[in-house]
């Protein structure tokens, strides 16, 4: 069972003021979105599609440059936390030549860290997500949730303070997509990350995080920022009264976000 911890005294990580993304063909991602993320908590970003999460979240991670407002991540810009931010695709973007072990080791080696030094470091990212066994293994040797695994590790080798997760278990099937949620809930627990989770599943985005973030469409910006419960998280919490209640509340959320669609964009 992974508990969910509600950060009480923590300091502010990451702060949106009044972010806006537009661009080159006009096209208006995010407009005045602000928020404000502090350390150690599981955020969700949940939304329509096309409501700017993917979009907030790569300008988090420096990958994307705002076009208005302001982006800081432990009060600096954005992508200048070499390290200590890592970034999860919902696609594992594995390379086929390469090893699991070598896939894992690529962070370390682009920050120019031999092999025989980095080594240890593989070899404790592999055993966090269950794959000590596949080192030596090939990515087309692995189903979808155990190159998942790997991507995660390949995220973890650096000890990041944040870890950002674009939709990184859509494409599995369901006891997949369980398995590695509470993989990443324990991830979370244990090393302390502070987490930003994009997904479009009410369910996924409830049963992981302490807040969920409700954003609206045409253009994206925060419409409603839930808290949830403190508590246990494990297959007996799925099926809950709390659990379905606040699924419900959530999946109202998500369905008002219809009622804030900017025409004037």
């Amino acid at each position: 069972m992974t508990p969910i911890p509600q950060p009480t005294a923590a300091q502010d990580q990451i702060v949106l003021s009044h972010v806006e993304k537009r661009f080159g063909n006009g096209t208006v991602a995010l407009r005045d979105m602000s928020l404000t993320i502090r350390e150690g908590e599981f955020v969700s970003f949940l939304g329509p599609s096309g409501c700017g999460k993917s979009t907030a979240l790569r300008m988090i991670a420096g990958l994307l440059e705002p076009s208005g407002g302001a982006i800081t991540v432990d009060g600096r810009a954005p992508g200048s936390n070499e390290g200590e931010v890592s970034f999860v695709f919902q696609d594992a973007t594995l390379m086929p030549w390469a090893t699991v072990f070598d896939n894992v080791l690529l962070p370390l080696k682009l920050r120019g860290m031999k092999r025989a030094e980095a080594r240890a470091r593989v070899e404790e990212a592999l055993e966090m997500v269950g794959l000590t066994k596949f080192a030596r293994s090939y990515p087309r040797e692995l189903s979808g949730g155990m190159k998942m695994r790997v991507s995660i590790a390949r995220a973890m080798v650096t000890k990041p303070r944040l870890l950002l997760m674009d939709e990184p278990f859509a494409a599995l099937d369901e006891m997949t997509r369980f398995k590695l949620n509470n993989d990443v809930l324990e991830l979370w627990r244990r090393q302390g990350l502070t987490v930003i989770f994009v997904t479009h599943s009410v369910f996924e985005s409830v049963y992981l995080s302490s807040r969920v973030v409700v954003m609206g469409s045409r253009p994206g910006r925060v419409v409603h920022d839930l808290p949830m419960p403190e508590g246990e998280r494990d297959e007996h919490y799925r099926t809950t009264a709390r659990y379905a209640e606040t699924c419900r509340t959530v999946t109202e959320a998500l369905e008002g976000t219809m009622d804030h669609v900017d025409l004037n964009h």
